[in-house]
Parts: C-alpha cells; sequence; structure tokens
C-alpha cells in the first residue's frame, strides 16, 4: 500500500548549485554571505536532506568560511529569525520598569557567554558570572546543556540544591513574567530554537565543529534587545572575527575575549586577549560609529593574584560544579579561592563592559562604602571598580537573592 506524503510536510528545497560554487572556491565564484545565511534557515524548517545539510556544513568548514565574520552575522541573524518569537514591546516595558540605570549602563539586557571547546573543562565561569552581574545588571543568560564538557550552563543550573529552576517553563510566553520577579533569567536555547532539532544528529556523526559552535553566542532570542555583552571565544584568531561580526549585527557595548591559553573566558592563570567595541555616537546609532580596540588584561588589573589553571579545571560532574556554585553564591568560599577569583575577574569585565562602573559614586545597597575606584587599567577599563562591585554582589547576598526569586518565579508557572 502506497503512503501519501503528509499534507503539511515542509517541501524539500536543493541547495546543489550553491553546494557546486562553494567547493573548493567560494570567493572566486562569488558567493555571498546571503545565499548561505538562507541555506542555513532551510535547515530549521527540515527542508534540506540530511546529505546536503552534511555536504553545506563540510564545504564552510573545510573552506574557512564559517569562520568569517559576514557569514557569523548573517547566518546568525537567520537563526534568530527562526526561534520562537518573542512580544519585544512587552520585555521593553518590563526591563525599563526594572532595569537600574547607572554609569553608562541604561538598565538594559546583558548577557555574558562562550562558545565553548577550549578543552579545559574549567568551572562554569560565565554562567555563575552571569548571576553574580543580575546584582546590578539586567542579565539574560542564552544556554544549553554541554556538547563538549562534562557540566554545561543548562546542566549546572538543573542541579542546584535545595531547587532548581525549571529552565523548560521560561517561554516566549514567561520571559517577561521573569524579569517581573528577577533581575535574571536563562533562557535555554531548545526552548526557543526548536529548529536545531534536525541539524543535532547531522552535527554529531560529523564530528568536527560546525559554524553552529560559533553561532549559539549570537543567536540569543532576545538579542535586540541587549545593551552590553561578554563573549569568550576559544581561538585566538576567532576574536576580531566574532567582533567584527558583533559589530555587523548592529552591537554597541560588547567585547570579545580569549585567554592566551585558548580559553573563552578571561584567564585567571595568564593574559586574556580583548577585543573591545566602543561606541563613538553622539546622537544617532551607526556602525560607522563603532570602533574596535584591542588590548590584553591580566590578574595584575583587576587586583587579583594569578592561579593556575589547573586550580579552576576540576572537570566536575555537574552537581559537583552546582554544589560549588551555591557555596560561591551564599558567600562560603573563601575570599582567596582561585574559582572565587576567577569568577570575580569575569563578572568584573561585564561590569565594565555595561559601563555600570563608569559612575563615579555607588549606593548599590547594604554593605556598599560608597567608595569607587577610579584608577583605570588596560583599554581605559576601571577593572578594579568591577571586582569590587562583584565581590559587593556576593557579600550582600544580592547575587542569591536575584538567583533565589529566578527559581521561584521559574518552578512558579507549572504550580
Amino acid at each position: 500500500m502506497a503512503h501519501g506524503i503528509e499534507p503539511n510536510a515542509p517541501k524539500t528545497i536543493s541547495i546543489t548549485p550553491l553546494l557546486r560554487r562553494l567547493w573548493p572556491s567560494p570567493g572566486e565564484n562569488h558567493v555571498t554571505a546571503e545565499e548561505i545565511a538562507l541555506a542555513i534557515s532551510h535547515i530549521f524548517t527540515d527542508q534540506l536532506s540530511p546529505v546536503q545539510t552534511g555536504a553545506l556544513l563540510t564545504c564552510l568548514h573545510f573552506t574557512g568560511w564559517d569562520r568569517r565574520a559576514d557569514v557569523i552575522a548573517k547566518c546568525a541573524e537567520a537563526m534568530r529569525a527562526a526561534a520562537s518569537q518573542i512580544d519585544r514591546k512587552e520585555l521593553e516595558r518590563v526591563v525599563k520598569e526594572r532595569g537600574r540605570p547607572e554609569g553608562e549602563y541604561k538598565g538594559g539586557l546583558c548577557d555574558i557567554v562562550g562558545t565553548g571547546g577550549d578543552s579545559h573543562h574549567t568551572f562554569n565561569i560565565s554562567t555563575t558570572s552571569s548571576i553574580l552581574a543580575s546584582s546590578l545588571l539586567m542579565l539574560s543568560k542564552h544556554g544549553n546543556r554541554a556538547s563538549t564538557s562534562k557540566s554545561g550552563s543548562a546542566d549546572l543550573l538543573n542541579s542546584t540544591l535545595p531547587t532548581a529552576p525549571n529552565l523548560m517553563a521560561v517561554t516566549p510566553e514567561t520571559i517577561s513574567k521573569v524579569y517581573q520577579k528577577s533581575n535574571y533569567s536563562f533562557l535555554f536555547a531548545p526552548v526557543f530554537h526548536d529548529g536545531m532539532k534536525f541539524v543535532a544528529p547531522i552535527r554529531k556523526e560529523l564530528g568536527w565543529r560546525t559554524i553552529f559552535n560559533l553561532l549559539g553566542p549570537l543567536a540569543n532570542p532576545v538579542e535586540g534587545n541587549i545593551e552590553a555583552r561578554l563573549l569568550g571565544v576559544a581561538r585566538r584568531d576567532i576574536g576580531p572575527v566574532f567582533a567584527e561580526a558583533l559589530k555587523m549585527s548592529g552591537a554597541r557595548k560588547a567585547m570579545v575575549v580569549c585567554g592566551e591559553e585558548d580559553l573563552d573566558e578571561i584567564s585567571c592563570a595568564g593574559k586574556t586577549y580583548c577585543w573591545r567595541l566602543v561606541d563613538r555616537s553622539t546622537h544617532q546609532d551607526s556602525p560607522r560609529d563603532v570602533d574596535i580596540e584591542s588590548f590584553t588584561v591580566s590578574a595584575e588589573d583587576f587586583g587579583l593574584p594569578a592561579h593556575p589553571l589547573a586550580d579552576v579545571s576540576p572537570g566536575k560532574e555537574p552537581h559537583e560544579n552546582a554544589a560549588i556554585l551555591t557555596r560561591l553564591l551564599q558567600n562560603q568560599l573563601p575570599r582567596d579561592d582561585p574559582i572565587f577569583h576567577f569568577v570575580l575577574m569575569n563578572t568584573a569585565a561585564l561590569f565594565v563592559v555595561s559601563g555600570v562602573c563608569e559612575a563615579d559614586e555607588s549606593d548599590m545597597g547594604h554593605g556598599d562604602d560608597g567608595k569607587v575606584v577610579t584608577e583605570r587599567g588596560p583599554g581605559g577599563g576601571r577593572w578594579k571598580e568591577g571586582v569590587r562591585r562583584a565581590r559587593w554582589a556576593v557579600e550582600s547576598g544580592e547575587a542569591w537573592r536575584q538567583w533565589s526569586q529566578f527559581v521561584e518565579v521559574s518552578n512558579s508557572f507549572n504550580s
């Protein structure tokens, strides 16, 4: 008996002409970033066959075109367009109501994220730093389960005690309600990027890193609402590429970092290469008003001692890292703990990029002596002031309070 095609089944699209031009020399064949992004967009609607999807990802990888700024920017745009859409006006209203402008920070959403794949298996620094940063900033942490490590951001948060947040309950419909209760929200990638399920088995079978390993940090569903971000990359040569891709995407406040050990965080061991987007505009927004400045920072610039990566790379299971996270948030780690210092540095960097450290006086709340550290370091950043604020986030209990409120509200939607 013949089986008919489902009436709503997507129509398969052939990209053979593009594949022929992509290999071996896309430049000579005048392939454009827009053409590649269009082909990528068909993956999210299940309109490319597995063979053509694999061929596309392979061509991009071995020609190096998946590491071009224009390709990354356009493909990330296509990925966001295919994501579940959020009520932007309602989100803007809530963020404006809840955000607390200070210095050059306007009260908008911020993110701190890494590409992963650095093979160092360090503690979940960006996730922990995102929670600390929510003491002063509105945080929109985009993340997923582990792909190259034991403990991804979602794995970590799902293991927290006494109660874990319900990450599946943070959806396009509930996100604004989350921000009514907490400065913090975690956007679990599978909830917002349903179309990624069509490429997941293909990526696994290919066995090498594809363009999707680079798109994640630029695929935050609230992208258009993000004011500032810190983005870590695992290879130094990718740093300026990502900075340019961010600029092309319209970002105005951002910094891309890469530890000299090929670490996708600010390193606590050695120097870190930084590419910072600096907004030169005065009254109207234009990408031409954004410059990219490069410099290096080290632990000393944050007023902290250096620590070998071995001291912050436990390679632990999610529940073990979650226990460390809880102790840190509850101010139970020693002040000189290497992981604590590592987290302070990265949180401080996000504070600097957001502009909150530009305030010449502070009234953060309980425990704040108001003594702003005005000393400037590499790139003109007040890195030590960032550390002061990050310590306050823990010692005042404010980071734990914001986290607890996120856990509570995320679990309220299914109660």
